[in-house]
C-alpha cells in the first residue's frame, strides 16, 4: 500500500503579550464577516495590539502592516451599518476590548481607493465620518462607552456615498500616558469594503473636510498634550478635521452601478480563516488520485496556518480534519472521493449573543436632505483641526442579536 501522506501543520499562534487593543472583526448589518476577514491588522501576533505612537509614520493610516492589502474586500451597500469589534487580545483568549485606564476619544475615517492592492492607505484622501470625545454630562470618554458596549462601535455608511472601494478606519486615541511619557497612543486598523451604491458620480470631498493621514494632527495639538488625570480645560476637541456629512443628494444619480470585481470571496469557499479560503480538492477514482488529493488538501491547510492572522487559526484546524478524513479513506482503500464533496465546513468559532450598538452617526442621515454644512452642534469645531463632541446627545443604544465568530467578550 502506498505510504500515507502527512504534513505537520503549524501549532497554535504564539500568545500575545502586553495586550492593548486591536480592531479584530468587521460586521456588516450585524453579520460578522469572520475574524480578520477584510481587515488590515498587524500580522505580528506578539505585537498585534501595540499602539502607533509616531504621528509622522505611515502606520498612522491603517496600523502596522496596514499599507499591504489583504486578500478579501467585503461588500456593503450604501446605508448599511458597519460595526468594528475591538479586543484586548486579538484571538479573544481573554475578555475585554481596551484597558479601562486607556481613556480617550474615538473616530471613524474613510478613504476611497481605485485599487486596494496598489493604492496607498497613507496620504491624502481621508475624511471623517464620526467622532466622540469627552462627554461633560456623563463624565465619560468615548473609550469608556466602548468598553460598556463589549468593544463594539457602529456607524452607518452614508446613503449618498458613491460606489467603489473604500478603506474604513476606526480609531481609538488613548491619553493615559501623556502626563508621564508625553505619549498619546493610537489604535487603528482598516476594513476593506466595496460600497454598492446607485451613485456613480466621482467622490468629491470639500477641502475643509479632506485630510491626510499621517498629517491630520501634530504633536503640539492641545488635545494630545492633555493630562487627563487632573482637572483639564473643557470642552475637549477631538483631533482631526470636521466630520463630513455626505449629502444624500448624491444618491440615485443614474448610470450603471459599479460591480465588485476584485477581492471577492469565492462562492465555492468551504471555510474561511481570516483572508484564507479552503477550496474543494480534485475528485479521484484511483489510489494515486486519492493520495494526490490528500496532498492537495494538506498543502492548502499549510497555507492557512502560514497566513493565519493574530485572531487565530481555529478554522485551519477544521480544514486539517477534512484532510485527515481524505487520507484515512486512502489508507482504507476507498479511492472514490472526496468524501462530502462541496459540503461547507462548520465554522470553529461559536455563535454567541451580544449587544450590538446602534450606528453612532445615524442621526446625520435620518432625513432625506442631508447637507455637509449641517453638522450637529456637538461636532462644530473651534479650530480647523479639532471637532467637539462634548455633551453629545448620541446614545450608545443597543439591541441583542445572535452573532457568528465573536469571542472573548465579557
Amino acid at each position: 500500500m502506498k505510504q500515507s501522506v502527512f504534513m505537520a501543520l503549524a501549532g497554535p499562534l504564539a500568545a500575545m503579550v502586553d495586550a492593548h487593543s486591536i480592531f479584530s472583526t468587521l460586521f456588516v448589518d450585524d453579520v460578522s464577516q469572520g475574524d480578520a476577514t477584510c481587515v488590515r491588522m498587524n500580522p505580528d501576533s506578539d505585537q498585534a495590539t501595540a499602539p502607533v505612537i509616531d504621528l509622522a509614520s505611515d502606520d498612522m493610516a491603517c496600523g502596522f502592516g496596514g499599507q499591504t492589502a489583504v486578500e478579501y474586500t467585503c461588500p456593503a451597500s450604501a446605508g448599511s451599518k458597519l460595526t468594528f469589534e475591538w479586543r484586548l487580545y486579538a484571538d479573544g483568549s481573554q475578555s475585554g476590548s481596551i484597558d479601562a485606564n486607556h481613556k480617550g476619544p474615538c473616530a471613524v475615517y474613510a478613504k476611497k481607493v481605485d485599487n486596494m492592492a496598489t493604492d496607498s492607505a497613507a496620504g491624502a484622501g481621508w475624511f471623517k465620518l464620526w467622532d466622540e470625545g469627552y462627554n461633560e454630562d456623563t463624565g465619560k470618554w468615548c473609550t469608556e462607552n466602548l468598553i460598556e458596549n463589549n468593544g463594539l462601535m457602529s456607524i452607518v455608511i452614508p446613503p449618498g456615498l458613491p460606489g467603489g472601494n473604500y478603506l474604513f478606519r476606526p480609531e481609538l486615541l488613548a491619553l493615559h500616558a501623556v502626563a508621564d511619557l508625553h505619549q498619546p497612543q493610537w489604535y487603528t486598523g482598516c476594513a476593506q469594503i466595496f460600497v454598492d451604491s446607485s451613485n456613480t458620480e466621482a467622490l468629491e470631498v470639500p477641502e475643509e473636510y479632506s485630510t491626510s493621514i499621517p498629517g491630520y494632527t501634530t504633536a503640539d495639538n492641545a488635545s494630545l498634550t492633555l493630562n487627563i488625570w487632573t482637572t483639564f480645560p473643557l470642552p475637549y476637541y477631538v483631533p482631526g478635521p470636521h466630520t463630513y456629512i455626505v449629502p444624500s443628494t448624491y444618491a440615485n444619480t443614474g448610470g450603471d452601478a459599479l460591480v465588485q470585481t476584485e477581492g471577492v470571496i469565492p462562492e465555492d469557499c468551504l471555510i474561511k480563516n481570516g483572508n484564507w479560503c479552503g477550496a474543494e480538492v480534485s475528485s479521484y477514482t484511483t489510489q494515486d488520485g486519492c493520495y494526490s488529493a490528500s496532498e492537495e488538501c494538506y498543502s492548502q491547510g499549510q497555507t492557512c496556518y502560514d497566513t493565519a492572522p493574530p485572531t487565530g487559526n481555529k478554522n485551519c484546524e477544521t480544514w486539517e480534519n477534512k484532510c485527515k478524513a481524505i487520507q484515512d479513506q486512502c489508507d482504507a482503500g476507498n479511492w472514490n472521493g472526496p468524501p462530502d464533496k462541496g459540503v461547507k465546513l462548520t465554522d470553529a468559532y461559536p455563535s454567541i449573543t451580544v449587544a450590538i450598538p446602534a450606528a453612532l452617526n445615524a442621526d446625520y442621515y435620518s432625513g432625506s436632505d442631508s447637507d455637509s454644512s449641517d453638522n450637529d452642534s456637538s461636532d462644530t469645531q473651534a479650530t480647523a483641526e479639532a471637532s467637539s463632541l462634548v455633551g453629545s446627545s448620541r446614545a450608545w443604544e443597543t439591541r441583542v442579536i445572535p452573532l457568528l465568530f465573536l469571542r472573548g467578550i465579557s
